[in-house]
């Protein structure tokens, strides 16, 4: 159980989160079961772990009970031997061979007691270095877990920042595909052809009015002629006026009159 531990601990230590990542269809998803599991899994192996140092601290504790009962034993065959040799110097061999005895029977235990001490021994070092090396692997699993969570803010933080970006190209993409400029280079163009016509219209109207100027004036040089010759039958002499190069006329009809 213990051994088993360790080794699921070993190996949720060694794993490859960026290659975890890099098959992973939700990322975000991914990370978050990810870290409920290594949680889970550290939660379990926390258990473990105590359980095991429970075990290991047991074992001390009866070892060093072992090496108490082995140290009270060898002070009571001690004092043992010491009464049997008073009562043997006093000349009481009886009591003397009953405390002898007594004193073997407390060295004895205190062999015992050695015995049980010493046969702890190596259990308790193995024990300690299990215990050890499942500290380390759990101090091994918090650390791929704080790189676990560092690892999942990261992308998400790199997902939002791509999401952004990506809302901004498709953004783009529409302002490419309907520019509202190209709706008003449509606007000006259709106001362009309108102010052209205008303009059309008012060379037009400029053009009709030189017309009407024009026949004004030809109007009033005839007014002026057909004053003179009314003037010449009524036999007023006409006022002279400015000959213009259209009033020039052939000498032959002069000869006529």
């Amino acid at each position: 159980m213990k051994q088993s531990i360790f080794g699921r601990i070993a190996q949720l230590a060694k794993a490859n989160i960026n290659a975890l990542l890099d098959q992973a269809e939700d990322p975000q998803k991914m990370l978050d079961q990810m870290v409920r599991d290594y949680k889970a899994n550290i939660t379990e192996a926390e258990g473990a772990v105590a359980q095991t140092i429970g075990n290991l601290r047991m074992l001390e504790d009866d070892y060093n009970e072992d090496v108490r009962n082995a140290q009270d034993w060898g002070s009571k065959a001690l004092a043992a031997s010491r009464k049997a040799d008073e009562f043997r110097a006093a000349g009481n061999p009886a009591d003397a061979q009953k405390f002898d005895n007594l004193a073997k029977v407390a060295l004895q235990r205190q062999i015992s007691s050695e015995n049980e001490a010493k046969s702890a021994q190596p259990n308790i070092a193995a024990q300690t270095e299990i215990v050890d090396k499942l500290k380390t692997g759990l101090q091994q699993m918090q650390g791929k877990l704080n790189e676990l969570n560092s690892k999942r803010n990261e992308l998400i933080a790199r997902s939002k920042t791509a999401s952004a970006q990506l809302q901004v190209n498709d953004a783009l993409k529409s302002i490419d595909i309907m520019d509202p400029t190209s709706e008003v280079s449509r606007f000006e163009e259709k106001i362009r052809r309108e102010e052209a016509k205008v303009r059309g219209q008012n060379e037009l109207a400029a053009s009709s009015l030189d017309a009407q100027f024009n026949s004004l004036e030809d109007l009033g040089e005839q007014t002026e002629i057909e004053a003179r010759l009314a003037a010449l039958k009524a036999g007023h002499s006409p006022a002279p006026s400015a000959i213009s190069a259209s009033d020039t006329v052939d000498e032959a009809d002069f000869d006529k009159l």
